[in-house]
């Protein structure tokens, strides 16, 4: 068998086959669940002028090559937000797509191990693409139903190839699913309604005529309720007014929850309509006729994704404003109409939240992997 050849990407062309390159896999799997991403959102994830995270951090794009057809891509991400934050020198591999051959994705991850060693790195983890407020994670359970919106996929493979290139796990990462058959938890209803009765707490949706002071707002919650968790990296303002400019066309304010005490913002969830299953329809295009089988298949979305859902540190203990939120999310996604959601994701370390999920009837039927080597 040839030599596989790593090279970087550097032309248009490479750019088209790196970016294109599941449309070559997964349809030659014919894997039912794979979801082409939007090619358009593909192009700014991609672009390094304008995209926020190559402000203050760097990646460079390798493709690996036999007999001159391309068979797998990986990028290679040094984190530098991260690395100051948890005062590390860690490396990320991500973007990783590969046909089923071993000596393939070993030859990409070396290549990704060089260029991390080269910078000085001790530690390679992934797949991150690019960070832990991105899609983040290897799918190792969970292959029988399509991804959840800005949720990853890929083959059962994947788990092998990695594991096998010398990688084990750093940390396992839940999606829990729930439907409206279960109604809510007794323990749940009890300390929720009690918090909305006693405390002086304002839950209310979002206001979209006020759509930037409300993600301003969501911001800070975010950037403080998970500062301790496993990997977190705070967003910027950049990152964060990107991130909200891409979900503003697909956010249901119905479904976007905030919580004030004594009017300061405390807490909020984030659920989106799954959007996945429109978008599985339009192999990544909404030109030309894309955009309106979009809205067309809309109408047949019968669950949400919750993306995030939270309190700020000063009341995570005892305040039970994380139950009230759990419990008004599940409401509220009941009364916009949907049936069933997929809470996700939650790490597998975070204990308090795991048992707040089981709580509410929610069962974890997807899980995602961070993989880890040291250089």
């Amino acid at each position: 068998m040839s030599k596989v050849e790593i090279v970087p990407v550097n032309t248009s062309r490479d750019w088209r086959e790196f970016m294109l390159l599941p449309w070559k896999i997964y349809p030659a799997l014919r894997d039912q669940q794979w979801v082409p991403p939007l090619i358009m959102d593909l192009k700014k994830l991609f672009d390094k002028k304008h995209h926020p995270f190559f402000q203050h951090s760097a990646a460079d794009f390798f493709l690996a090559r036999r007999n001159g057809e391309t068979v797998g891509r990986i990028a290679a991400i040094l984190n530098n937000n991260h690395n100051k934050f948890h005062n590390e020198r860690c490396a990320f591999f991500g973007f990783f797509e590969t046909s089923n051959d071993q000596a393939v994705a070993t030859a990409l991850l070396e290549a990704v191990a060089d260029w991390a060693r080269a910078k000085g790195m001790m530690a390679l983890r992934g797949p991150a693409n690019y960070s832990s407020n991105d899609t983040w994670g290897l799918l190792v359970e969970g292959f029988d139903s399509p991804p959840a919106i800005l949720m990853t996929y890929n083959p059962p493979y994947y788990v092998d190839l990695i594991e096998k290139a010398g990688f084990g796990k750093a940390m396992d990462l839940y999606a829990w699913w729930m439907t409206d058959q279960h109604g809510i938890n007794e323990k749940i209803l009890r300390v929720g309604e009690g918090v909305l009765r006693e405390e002086h707490i304002r839950l209310r949706t979002m206001n979209m005529k006020d759509f930037w002071g409300e993600v301003e707002r969501v911001r800070k919650i975010y950037n403080d309720a998970w500062s301790n968790n496993w990997g977190f990296v705070p967003m910027t303002d950049a990152e964060f007014e990107f991130l909200a400019k891409d979900l503003k066309p697909v956010v249901d304010p119905r479904l976007v929850l905030l919580v004030e005490k004594e009017d300061e913002p405390v807490g909020f969830s984030l659920s989106i309509p799954d959007y996945n299953v429109a978008l599985k329809k339009i192999n990544g295009r909404l030109l030309p006729f894309g955009l309106l089988k979009v809205l067309y298949y809309k109408r047949s979305i019968q669950h949400v994704r919750v993306i995030t859902l939270g309190v700020v540190r000063k009341l995570q203990s005892n305040s039970g404003l994380g139950a009230t939120l759990y419990m008004e999310t599940f409401r509220h996604g009941v009364a916009a109409g949907f049936h069933a959601g997929e809470f996700s994701w939650t790490l597998e370390s975070n204990v308090a939240i795991n048992r707040g999920m089981k709580l509410l009837g929610a069962e974890i039927y997807k899980r995602y992997r961070i993989y880890e080597r040291g250089l």
